[in-house]
């Protein structure tokens, strides 16, 4: 697992439908591509902003390849939240064929 080995992680491809994908990235990287349904929170915003995040929703954290998320997730977890780390990041994400998007009209990319 890219991160941390105490961080629970989860495969792209075991990615519950209910979960909320949680993209911890930086905005530039988030333009390039991300996940269609994913929220957006940089990590070094998630403790000013982690109350917009649903408690009742496993929270699945990602950034590019799993350190910052498993950051993300181990400190969601110590308050209270249902979270873990995206193992592999949007690069596995990318790699597993899952859908992306980018908010600049060019083909998605995992920056």
């Amino acid at each position: 697992m890219a991160g941390r080995p105490d961080v629970p992680a989860i495969a792209p491809s075991g990615l519950p439908d209910d979960a909320l994908l949680l993209d911890v990235r930086e905005p530039e990287e988030w333009v390039a591509g991300h996940a269609p349904d994913a929220w957006h929170i940089p990590l070094a915003d998630l403790p000013s902003r982690v109350d917009e995040i649903p408690r009742e929703r496993r929270v699945v954290a990602v950034c590019r390849s799993g350190g910052r998320s498993a950051r993300a997730t181990a400190w969601l977890a110590e308050q209270g939240y249902d979270a873990v780390n995206l193992d592999g990041g949007m690069t596995a994400w990318a790699a597993a064929g899952r859908p992306m998007v980018s908010e600049t009209g060019a083909p998605p990319t995992v920056a």
